[in-house]
């Protein structure tokens, strides 16, 4: 990998000679390079203004304790899409990690997702699991589903109010900065209950962690004699020095590509107070949400926990509290926040896209690239679908760029 640090200096020279641009390396970025490089023969060059690749799944261990740190928040691999399985165990090995969450409420702990021991715990009470179904129907009859008005009513009308209350008012209250009474049922379509004691967290067939880390699987991918990663380079910076009608997948911002024109769209950001605490564990588990609406943080991610193989320090741990609230225009994206008023926005940059890619020979992909919330499967998954279907066809016969944002 190079590093360009002074663009100024950047000519159309540094851009001759590739059959593709890639602006930002994550996921989705890296599919499409390594299937354009491995499966065609094509020379790639990634732009990646970070000074690492990988995008928000990058990790490194922390200094004081080694323990591998997911740097943009908790990354779980999990799919049940065996092609997507396939494709990323070329690059890494993967661990038999499952993923279960506990809660704490008014001082206990619960395990989610919200199943029969939960239900069974909170009541105190033992249900079988028609008790439960009954007892969560008569609850949630409160409210009809139909009727519901905004994400509190609906809430209730899904799980009942006792249940709401306690694990989804207050964390959503945080999540969104907002009172659950004032945001938009639609925002929620069902929240799970499960009348069995099966507390894993995802239901997918596929499920692990690299063995590695991600930022060792991240960089197989991008090995290849084919590809070039630079880092430390805006593409907003050198645009104007890329030849013209060179194909070029681009992942960032999808407003920001057109300057705004049609307004901001709205994200949901995160901020990560990371501590090394001195214990050898600190919550006995990877993650622990927070439901109680005091409490600042949404929950705290344990990592020594994702890999109990390795050999980490008995009397250190690294903690990570979470926050969440909206982005602001420095800020970096997470979760798009997909009101009504984005959702129009979104329609006039989809036509905006289309045109790009006509005209410029400009793809957008990923979740920044299309305003889509995307796991790391879905990204994959995503671009394996956008290679086949619409890049591999343009790079390899000259067909016409697709510029919808669906692969």
């Amino acid at each position: 990998m190079s590093a360009h640090t002074n663009p100024s200096k950047i000519t159309e020279d540094d851009f001759t000679g590739y059959d593709l641009i890639v602006v930002g390396s994550g996921f989705f970025g890296l599919t499409v390079a390594e299937r354009a490089a491995t499966q065609l023969d094509k020379r790639v060059l990634v732009l990646e203004r970070r000074e690492h690749i990988g995008g928000n799944a990058y990790s490194e261990p922390e200094p004081e304790t080694g323990i591998e740190v997911h740097r943009y928040g908790a990354h779980l691999f999990h799919t049940s899409n065996k092609r997507v399985w396939d494709y990323v165990n070329q690059f890494t090995d993967f661990t038999n990690y499952q993923h279960r969450v506990f809660a704490k409420y008014q001082g206990q702990v619960y395990s989610l997702p919200m199943n029969l021991g939960l239900i069974n715990q909170f009541f105190g009470k033992s249900h079988t699991p028609d008790e439960a179904r009954e007892l969560i129907a008569q609850q949630a009859s409160e409210i009809d589903t139909k009727d519901a008005q905004n994400l509190e009513e609906k809430g209730i009308s899904l799980i009942g109010r006792p249940l709401y209350e306690a694990f989804i008012r207050g964390y959503t209250a945080k999540q969104w900065q907002t009172d659950p009474k004032e945001l938009s049922a639609s925002i929620i379509t069902r929240l799970p209950v499960r009348y069995t004691f099966d507390n894993r967290y995802f239901n997918d067939t596929y499920e692990g962690l690299p063995v590695d880390g991600y930022t060792a699987w991240l960089e197989r991918m991008a090995d290849h004699p084919n590809i070039e990663v630079r880092l430390n380079v805006d593409y907003f910076d050198v645009r104007e020095a890329i030849p013209a009608g060179t194909p070029t997948l681009y992942t960032g911002p999808l407003d920001r590509y057109f300057g705004y024109v049609e307004g901001s769209l709205g994200w949901r950001t995160l901020d990560f107070e990371q501590e090394v605490v001195p214990t050898g564990d600190f919550q006995g588990t990877s993650v622990m949400n927070y439901s109680d609406e005091h409490v600042p943080y949404t929950r705290i991610h344990e990592f020594r926990h994702f890999h109990p193989e390795r050999d980490y320090p008995k009397d250190k741990t690294v903690i990570v509290r979470e926050y969440s609230r909206f982005a602001g225009d420095t800020d970096e994206p997470y979760y798009p926040i997909n009101t009504q008023e984005d959702r129009e926005k979104l329609e006039r940059y989809r036509e905006l896209a289309k045109r790009e890619a006509t005209e410029r020979n400009v793809l957008f992909g990923g979740r920044l690239g299309t305003y889509k919330y995307l796991d790391m499967h879905m990204a994959i998954g995503s671009a394996l679908a956008a290679f086949d279907n619409k890049i591999g066809p343009h790079l390899a016969d000259g067909a016409p760029l697709d510029g919808s944002l669906d692969a």
